[in-house]
C-alpha cells in the first residue's frame, strides 16, 4: 500500500465516533432512566402492601400512611379505604427524573380485615 492511499481513511473514525457517541449517551440514559422507573414500581407495590397489612391489622389511618410512605418513594401520595370487609391502600408516585412529565405510577393493595376473618355472615 502506498502512503497516499492510507491518508484517505484516518477521517472516517473520527466522523464515526462523532455519530455514534450520542447514541451510546442517549441509550444508556434510557436504560438508568428505566432502571430508575422499575425501581420506582417496586417501591409502590412495597407501600401498598405494606400498608394493607397494618390496615388490615386494625392499626390507625395516620400508623397505616406513616409505615406506606416509609417504603413509598419520595413525595409519593398514600390513600387508605375501606369498603365492607376489606381494607385497600393506593400509592401514587413520579419516578424520579420525570417531575417535568405526567407520568404517574400507581399500585394499590388489598386485604381482608382481620377482625372479619372466620366470621359467618
Amino acid at each position: 500500500m502506498r502512503r497516499s492511499e492510507r491518508r484517505g481513511d484516518g477521517g472516517f473514525v473520527t466522523a464515526e465516533t462523532a455519530v455514534a457517541l450520542p447514541v451510546l449517551v442517549l441509550f444508556a440514559t434510557a436504560l438508568v432512566w428505566g432502571l430508575l422507573v422499575v425501581a420506582a414500581q417496586v417501591q409502590c407495590v412495597d407501600a401498598a402492601r405494606t400498608g394493607a397489612r397494618a390496615a388490615a391489622r386494625q392499626d390507625p389511618v395516620e400508623e397505616v400512611i406513616r409505615v406506606a410512605r416509609d417504603t413509598a418513594p419520595h413525595g409519593a401520595r398514600i390513600t387508605v379505604g375501606r369498603e365492607g370487609d376489606q381494607v385497600r391502600v393506593v400509592v401514587e408516585a413520579k419516578p424520579a427524573l420525570l417531575h417535568g412529565l405526567s407520568f404517574q405510577l400507581r399500585e394499590e393493595a388489598v386485604a381482608l380485615a382481620e377482625e372479619t376473618v372466620g366470621v359467618q355472615p
